[in-house]
């Protein structure tokens, strides 16, 4: 089996904690530029980016769910594609596909891999639950492993590789709902939500979609991402936070209204998500808040309620249950 990967670029130099934590503040402030009325969601995204993992927004059309993913990549000067997932989407339109060389309309006898969108450093999955559950895995799958394997040949994706995926909500006819070893695979699932009076007055008046968006600059160099993600890998996480994810997680898979509790997965995802979160705050090491603060956008998504409990509230029910558990769990001193 043979392995080819994409195009080597240069790699940037490494950065110590304040420069990377420079960096990752520039690419919120710039991407808030177009994302109007709403820091916490693009907080979100770039923590996201940093813990190296991938995010889903689940939300109504028309909240600046594409105008988010677009301007991550105009901001750090990177490749970026859009998929629209439709019900006849097929895994080769998503991959890439082997097809035969030509010379003048004549066939060669000569293959060549012929690379899909997923081929980019982000790649905005559009209305993910309007496709198949087989070309959803496919996607899962290339999330998962960072590369794709066709005939044989294991094709590397690029790095950094941020998959922003939407998803309707589950009462819009024709979507197929994402089942729980799926939506594992990402790190924070949230919405973005409609913005206040203020903020939509002023998205009315100057539409920064339309506007601000194509003017965005880099504010970084996508090969620099990598070594932002590098540094928040070294930020510390003591033991006794270690203890206190672990407790919280416990009592997700206890508690009387959850049927299925939180993955070992879910807790490295919530104390990446911590790490990228100390490092844009420009700590080098994790505090309880971290956890905290993203408990619920990292692991609502992993837990599946019991019938009756789903019956009062689903997503908001979930919450309601996190914060609870929250509340209750010893915080480390």
């Amino acid at each position: 089996m043979g392995t080819q990967h994409a195009a080597d670029e240069n790699p940037a130099r490494t950065l110590s904690l304040e420069e990377a934590s420079d960096r990752a503040k520039r690419l919120c402030d710039e991407v808030g530029r177009a994302l109007r009325g709403k820091p916490e969601v693009v907080r979100r995204a770039v923590e996201t980016m940093i813990a190296g993992g991938h995010l889903l927004l689940e939300d109504v059309p028309g909240v600046g769910k594409t105008t988010l993913a677009h301007a991550l990549a105009r901001c750090m000067d990177a490749t970026f594609r859009r998929v629209q997932f439709t019900s006849d989407l097929l895994p080769a339109d998503l991959v890439g596909s082997v097809i035969p060389e030509t010379h003048n309309g004549l066939p060669t006898g000569e293959m060549r891999f012929q690379a899909g969108p997923l081929f980019a450093h982000v790649v905005l999955a559009d209305e993910i639950n309007r496709a198949s559950p087989k070309v959803q895995s496919a996607l899962l799958e290339a999330m998962a492993e960072r590369s794709v394997t066709i005939d044989g040949t294991t094709h590397v994706l690029p790095e950094p590789f941020f998959v922003v995926a939407t998803q309707n909500p589950l009462d819009h006819h024709g979507t197929h709902p994402l089942p729980e070893s799926q939506l594992d695979r990402f790190t924070i699932r949230r919405g973005i939500g409609y913005p206040d009076p203020t903020e939509e007055a002023a998205v009315l008046r100057e539409d920064p979609a339309a506007t601000t968006l194509p003017k965005l600059e880099p504010v970084v160099h996508h090969t620099e991402v990598i070594a932002i993600q590098e540094v928040a890998g070294r930020v510390k996480f003591h033991d006794a936070l270690v203890s206190y994810v672990l407790d919280i997680i416990t009592e997700t898979r206890e508690h009387e209204a959850i049927a299925i509790g939180v993955s070992p997965r879910g807790g490295i995802a919530l104390r990446r998500a911590a790490q990228a979160r100390a490092l844009l705050d420009g700590r080098d090491y994790c505090i309880p808040e971290d956890v905290q603060d993203l408990a619920v956008d990292v692991l609502a998504h992993r837990i599946a309620l019991d019938a009756r409990s789903l019956h009062r509230g689903g997503a908001e029910e979930t919450a309601c249950i996190l914060r609870e558990i929250l509340d209750r769990t010893s915080v480390p001193l």
